[in-house]
C-alpha cells in the first residue's frame, strides 16, 4: 500500500471518529434537562401554558437542525461528487434544469411552511384565548417605574415603589409583590399610567406590552408555588433597570391572608399621568410614588 493510500484511509477513519464522536455528543447533550426544555428560564409545570411553549420551542429547534443537517449534508457531498478531478478538462456538461428538482424546492419549503405556521397558530390560539370567568382578575398598572396591582374581585389593591439598585442586599424583598392563588385560572389586565412597559415573568415565559389608553389580556393558571421575578422588558426610560416586581403563587389560603391584609378600593384611571396637569407633575401619586 503506497502513502497516498495511507493517509488517504487514515483521513477517512479520523473522519469517522470525529463524527461519531459529534453525534455522541449531541445525543448527550440532548438527554440533560436544560437541553429537554431548550435552555429556557422556566419550568414545565410553572403555569399551564409554559410546556406549550416550551415544546413548540424544543420542537422548533430540532425541525431546523434537521434541515440544517440534510442542507450541510447535500452540500458536502455535490462538493464531494462533483468536485473538479485531476485529470478534467474544459467545462463541465451544463444543465439548463431540472423539472423535478425544482419541483422539490419549491414543495419541501412551502410544506415546512405552512406546518410551521399551524403549530405556531394553534399554540397562539390556545396561550391567548380569554378565560370566560376567570377566579381572580388583576388590573395591573405599570408606571416610571413600578407597578400597581388591582385585585379586582376582591376590592384591593396595592401601590409599588421604585427598586433600589444600589448594590446592597435586600433589595428583592421590598419589591412589588402580585400574589397569585396557584391551579387558580388568573386574567392579568395590563395598563399603562403613563409611558409604554411591558410586563414579563421570564418564568412564565410571556411577554406582553402595555399601552397608555389600551389594555392588552394575559390569561393563565400557576400550576406551581413559587417566588418568581418580574420585570418590564421595554425601555421605558431612565430607570427603566429597576421597575422590578416579584410574582408570589401561594396557597388559596395564603392568597385571602394576603388579600385580607391589602388597602381596600381600585387605583385606576384617575391617576394615570394624563389625568393631571402636565406643568404640575409633583400632584401625580402615580409617578411620585415611585
Amino acid at each position: 500500500m503506497s502513502s497516498q493510500d495511507r493517509t488517504g484511509s487514515k483521513r477517512v477513519r479520523i473522519a469517522k471518529i470525529s463524527s461519531i464522536s459529534l453525534v455522541g455528543a449531541l445525543l448527550l447533550t440532548g438527554c440533560s434537562a436544560e437541553a429537554q426544555k431548550g435552555w429556557l428560564p422556566a419550568d414545565r409545570d410553572n403555569t399551564n401554558h409554559t410546556g406549550i411553549i416550551t415544546d413548540l420551542w424544543v420542537n422548533s429547534w430540532i425541525a431546523a437542525m434537521v434541515v440544517g443537517l440534510i442542507t450541510w449534508g447535500l452540500i458536502i457531498w455535490c462538493m464531494v461528487a462533483y468536485r473538479r478531478r485531476k485529470n478534467d478538462t474544459g467545462y463541465p456538461r451544463q444543465i439548463s434544469y431540472n423539472l423535478p428538482l425544482e419541483i422539490f424546492y419549491l414543495t419541501i419549503p412551502l410544506f415546512m411552511v405552512l406546518v410551521f405556521f399551524y403549530f405556531t397558530e394553534r399554540d397562539i390560539a390556545t396561550i391567548d384565548a380569554r378565560v370566560e370567568d376567570p377566579d381572580v382578575i388583576v388590573d395591573v398598572r405599570g408606571k416610571q417605574w413600578s407597578w400597581d396591582f388591582n385585585y379586582v374581585n376582591e376590592d384591593k389593591y396595592s401601590t409599588g415603589v421604585q427598586g433600589s439598585l444600589n448594590g446592597e442586599e435586600g433589595v428583592p424583598e421590598n419589591l412589588p409583590t402580585l400574589y397569585l392563588p396557584v391551579n387558580r385560572s388568573v386574567e392579568l389586565q395590563l395598563n399603562a399610567r403613563d409611558v409604554q412597559h411591558s410586563f414579563f415573568v421570564p418564568a412564565f415565559l410571556q411577554k406582553r406590552d402595555l399601552y397608555p389608553g389600551r389594555t392588552n389580556y394575559i390569561n393563565l393558571t400557576p400550576t406551581k408555588e413559587g417566588t418568581f421575578a418580574g420585570k418590564c422588558a421595554e425601555l421605558c426610560g431612565q430607570y427603566h433597570s429597576e421597575m422590578l416586581f416579584n410574582v408570589e403563587v401561594v396557597s388559596q389560603e395564603e392568597f385571602d391572608a394576603q388579600m385580607a391584609q391589602l388597602e381596600d378600593g381600585q387605583l385606576g384611571d384617575e391617576y394615570d399621568r394624563d389625568s393631571y396637569p402636565e406643568d404640575d407633575p409633583d400632584t401625580d401619586p402615580a409617578r411620585s410614588s415611585s
